[in-house]
């Protein structure tokens, strides 16, 4: 059985901070869209997050008497920057892999497709960036670079569209103004697949997150706490009053010119394993927190401590339902 997936545009990547489930796509106008995959079942689903690295290895099975080809898809999480103090760190140099991406299937590579989007204020803006020759990586040097050639007369038309800002400063002969990038780009990888009649297939993939940073948290800071910052950390991150009071012992403890913790930040996109045949038949997670003096805070059920810095938990029948975001709190090195 082959299915046909119209293409009708290549114009849009789909969602993009660390990772996500593979999932069915079709080319559609405005970009990859995620459709359900009525005769292909996810049986396995092992998932490891770290700073350093993200592994992934599904296997699938189809459920059909017939091979099916189809589009699959693997979005990333958005990168996103709207000020100043959005920090993005790229794994690698490279502009069409930023996130050092490789796949497998049945041991064997697949050379993955790239699509990628950028948008300010809601609106895409890819068309307008690629005209005026700048790479869509928000804060990666060569975008810097770009920015800082535009003639000051184009700056204008970039700000006023939610692309860019102006930040002043010094890097080394005088205050100087610089354009900056302020745009959320999203990426997604896919290939077309055929899940042979019957059988299993296994697809594996590795990459370096970009792992959103603060040279802070606000946890455990008087001002968070009275300003209502709080209950944003326990809805994203699930941080009970446990964690909590631990970072405010620690931030209590620290010298005045001195910082407790660094904030890391890694999302992955669950939610599209809900596409395949039914729920994961068998998911396991290992969140890995670097170090084993640096905290760690997630939403999950079942989670238990196998290692010094690694936690797992164990699901049956599994049906995402959100996807899922990882804080790590990590002692200033030096």
């Amino acid at each position: 059985m082959r299915r046909y997936l119209v293409v009708l545009g290549f114009l849009a990547a789909l969602w993009l901070p660390a990772r996500a489930n593979d999932s069915t796509a079709e080319l559609a106008t405005g970009g990859l869209k995620f459709v359900t995959t009525p005769d292909i079942e996810m049986r396995f689903e092992d998932l490891f997050i770290s700073p350093r690295q993200i592994k992934v290895r599904y296997v699938f099975f189809n459920n059909s008497t017939k091979p099916v080809t189809t589009l699959v898809a693997f979005p990333m999480p958005d990168i996103v920057v709207n000020g100043p103090d959005d920090n993005v760190a790229y794994p690698t140099d490279d502009p069409e892999n930023i996130l050092g991406f490789h796949t497998t299937v049945d041991g064997k590579p697949v050379a993955a497709k790239l699509e990628q989007k950028v948008f300010a204020a809601g609106v895409d803006r890819t068309d307008l960036l690629r005209q005026l020759g700048i790479p869509l990586a928000p804060q990666a040097p060569a975008t810097n670079e770009a920015l800082d050639k535009l003639p000051p007369a184009e700056w204008g038309d970039l700000i006023k569209l939610g692309l860019a800002d102006i930040d002043e400063y010094d890097a080394g002969s005088g205050m100087q103004k610089h354009l900056e990038a302020r745009w959320t780009l999203k990426t997604t990888y896919y290939w077309e697949q055929t899940f042979p009649p019957q059988a299993e297939l296994t697809i594996e993939h590795s990459y370096q997150p970009s792992v959103g940073s603060s040279v802070t948290t606000s946890l455990g800071q008087d001002w968070a706490r009275k300003n209502g910052r709080y209950p944003d950390y326990e809805t994203k991150y699930c941080t009970d009053r446990d964690f909590v009071s631990t970072v405010e012992r620690a931030t209590k403890a620290a010298k005045a010119d001195s910082i407790a913790f660094t904030e890391q930040r890694i999302d992955y996109i669950l939610s599209t394993g809900a596409n395949w045949d039914g729920p994961i038949k068998d998911f396991r997670l290992v969140i890995d927190k670097g170090d084993p003096s640096n905290l760690v805070s997630f939403c999950g059920e079942g989670v238990k401590k196998i290692g010094p810095t690694q936690f797992e938990m164990r699901k049956s029948d599994f049906t995402p339902t959100g996807d899922l975001n990882v804080l790590i709190l990590a002692k200033p090195s030096g």
